[in-house]
C-alpha cells in the first residue's frame, strides 16, 4: 500500500467510502505567533488577588479590584491597556517586603495667600488641585493638600501634614518609590499669590520584593514580553538568568523583559553599563512625571502590540498614551541619547505636541562571553525576529510531519508514504525560508541555500539535523547624506 493513512486501517471489508482529513498542508510557514504578556508588580492590602498567583487581566477596573487603587500593579496595567487592548495580558502580584521602607518626600508651605486660587500639585503624574482662599495660612494650606492627596484614590502616595509641612509616603515599600515625581504647575498653572511650596524629592525607599518568588510563580508558562518594575541589581540579575534559561533549546519559552529607570544621565549610564543581557531592555524616564512602572508598561505594550504585527520592524516614532513628557529643560540632547544607546539604555523623544515617542529600543547586550564588543543582539527587533523564526520553523515541521518515518535519500518509496528524508528536509527549509522572505523578515535566499545543511544524525538514526543560517532583514535606523554642492 503506497499511501500512508493516519486513521483508516488496511483490514476493512465492510463496503463504504471511508475518508479522513489531513491538516498537515492546511497552513503555510507564515503562522500566527500569539503573544502573551506578563506584568509584574506590587499590590496593596486592599487588593483581593492572592500574591504570586498568575491572573489574566481584561480591564483596568479589574486590576484595581485585584491589586488595589493606587498600587504599582494597577497603575501599570491601566497604562498597558491604554496602549494595547488586543494582546493577552497576565499579571503576577507580590506583597511589599516586610523589611522594606517606604520612600518619603516633603512639601513645605510658606507665606499666607494674598489671593484666592488653585494650587496644582502633581504626584507621579497625577494632578491634585487644592482650593486656596485669600488669607489662608501655611498650616491650613498644608492640611488641605494632605486631604486632597488622600482623596485621590489613584495617587502613588499618601500624605500627612504638620505645621505647614506635608509629608508624602509612597504607597509601597521599596526602591521604586524613590522615583515618584513631585512638582507644581506641570501645565503652566499659577500658584496663588503669597504662597510658596518647597519640594524635597522622594527618597530613602529600600527593600524590593524577592524576584525569585515572582519568577517561580511564572512556572513554565511562556510570556513573550515581561514588564519588570524593579531595577536593583538582584532583581535584574534574577530575571536575566531566568530568561537565558528559558531561551535554551530544551525549554524554548523565550521572552523579553522590559524595565524602566530614572535618574541623571550619569546614573542611567552606570545602570546600563552594569548590565549585559540580550533579554533585557531598559528605557529611561529622566525628568518624566509618570512613574517608571507605567513607562515600562507603555514600552512593553508597544513592543508586544507592534512586535506581534511585525517583529522585524523598528519601533522608532511609535507614540505613547497616558505618559507625561519631561519638561524641555529635562530632555536629553541628541549626543546624550547617543551615549545612552552605547550604554545599553533605550531612548525616547518628545514631538512638538508633547507626545512621548520611542526613539530606539535596544537591549543591554554589549559584549560576548569573551568580553569583545558585540552588536549581534543590539536591537530588540533582532530578539523578537529570532523568536518568531524559531517558532514558525518548528510549527511548520511539526504540523506537516507529525508522525513520519525517516530514511536516507535515494530509495524508491511509493508516492504518498509518510517518510522524511534529508533531501526533503532541505527542500522544506527552503520553502519555509521563501515564506519568511515574503514576510520581510529575512533576505538573501542564495546565501541561505549555500549554508543550509540537512542530514541524518550520525549516532541517532531517528534524528534529522538542520543547520540554517537566516540573514535577518535590517532596519532603516540611520540615513546619511553627503550634499556635495557647487557654486
Amino acid at each position: 500500500m503506497a499511501i500512508s493513512f493516519n486513521e483508516i486501517p488496511p483490514n476493512l471489508r465492510v463496503p463504504f467510502v471511508y475518508a479522513e482529513f489531513d491538516s498537515s498542508n492546511a497552513q503555510g510557514a507564515g503562522v500566527l505567533m500569539p503573544y502573551k504578556v506578563l506584568v509584574c508588580g506590587q499590590k496593596l492590602a486592599a487588593g483581593t488577588q492572592a500574591e504570586l498567583v498568575p491572573v489574566r487581566i481584561t480591564s483596568k477596573e479589574q486590576a484595581v479590584t485585584l491589586f488595589g487603587a493606587g498600587s504599582m500593579l494597577a497603575q501599570a496595567l491601566a497604562t498597558y491597556k491604554l496602549n494595547d487592548e488586543m494582546t493577552e495580558v497576565w499579571a503576577i502580584a507580590v506583597d511589599d517586603l516586610s523589611a522594606g521602607v517606604k520612600a518619603t518626600g516633603t512639601l513645605t508651605v510658606t507665606g499666607a495667600a494674598t489671593e484666592s486660587g488653585t494650587l496644582c500639585l502633581y504626584i507621579g503624574g497625577r494632578r491634585i488641585r487644592v482650593a486656596v482662599t485669600s488669607g489662608d495660612q501655611p498650616t491650613a494650606i498644608a492640611t488641605a493638600i494632605a486631604a486632597a492627596v488622600n482623596a485621590e484614590t489613584d495617587s502613588p502616595c499618601t500624605a500627612t501634614s504638620n505645621a505647614g509641612v506635608v509629608t508624602l509616603s509612597a504607597q509601597h515599600k521599596g526602591e521604586a518609590g524613590n522615583g515618584i515625581d513631585l512638582r507644581l504647575n506641570y501645565y503652566g498653572e499659577s500658584t496663588p499669590a503669597g504662597v510658596a511650596v518647597a519640594i524635597v524629592a522622594m527618597s530613602s525607599g529600600t527593600g524590593n520584593p524577592d524576584a525569585d518568588e515572582v519568577i517561580a510563580a511564572m512556572a513554565d508558562v511562556q510570556y513573550h514580553i515581561i514588564c519588570w518594575p524593579w531595577t536593583d541589581a538582584a532583581s535584574l540579575t534574577a530575571i536575566e538568568a531566568e530568561l537565558l534559561d528559558r531561551d535554551g533549546p530544551l525549554r524554548m519559552i523565550e521572552g523579553q523583559a522590559i524595565a524602566c529607570a530614572t535618574g541623571t544621565h550619569g546614573t542611567l549610564g552606570t545602570l546600563g553599563d552594569s548590565r549585559n543581557s540580550q533579554f533585557l531592555t531598559i528605557m529611561h524616564a529622566h525628568g518624566m512625571p509618570t512613574p517608571t512602572w507605567e513607562v515600562a508598561a507603555w514600552v512593553a505594550a508597544t513592543a508586544a502590540y507592534y512586535g506581534n504585527i511585525d517583529p522585524a520592524r523598528p519601533f522608532q516614532t511609535l507614540p505613547s498614551r497616558g505618559i507625561l513628557a519631561p519638561a524641555q529643560v529635562d530632555r536629553f540632547t541628541m549626543s546624550e541619547n547617543n551615549l545612552l544607546l552605547f550604554d545599553g539604555i533605550g531612548t525616547l523623544t518628545v514631538d512638538a505636541g508633547g507626545v512621548v515617542r520611542i526613539q530606539r529600543l535596544i537591549t543591554t547586550y554589549k559584549t560576548n562571553a569573551a568580553g569583545a564588543a558585540d552588536t549581534a543582539y543590539l536591537d530588540l527587533t533582532t530578539r523578537l525576529t529570532l523568536s518568531y523564526l524559531r517558532y514558525s520553523f518548528r510549527t511548520y515541521i511539526l504540523v506537516k510531519y507529525p508522525r513520519h518515518k525517516l530514511a536516507d535519500d535515494g530509495n524508491n518509496f511509493g508516492p504518498g508514504q509518510a517518510i522524511m528524508t534529508p533531501k526533503l528536509g532541505r527542500a522544506e527549509a527552503i520553502v519555509w525560508y521563501a515564506e519568511m522572505i515574503k514576510l520581510g523578515l529575512v533576505e538573501n535566499m542564495d546565501a541561505f541555500k549555500e549554508a543550509l545543511i540537512c542530514e541524518r544524525n550520525a549516532t541517532d538514526r531517528n534524528r534529522l539535523d538542520w543547520l540554517i543560517a537566516p540573514d535577518l532583514v535590517n532596519q532603516l535606523i540611520v540615513c546619511a547624506v553627503k550634499n556635495s554642492f557647487t557654486l
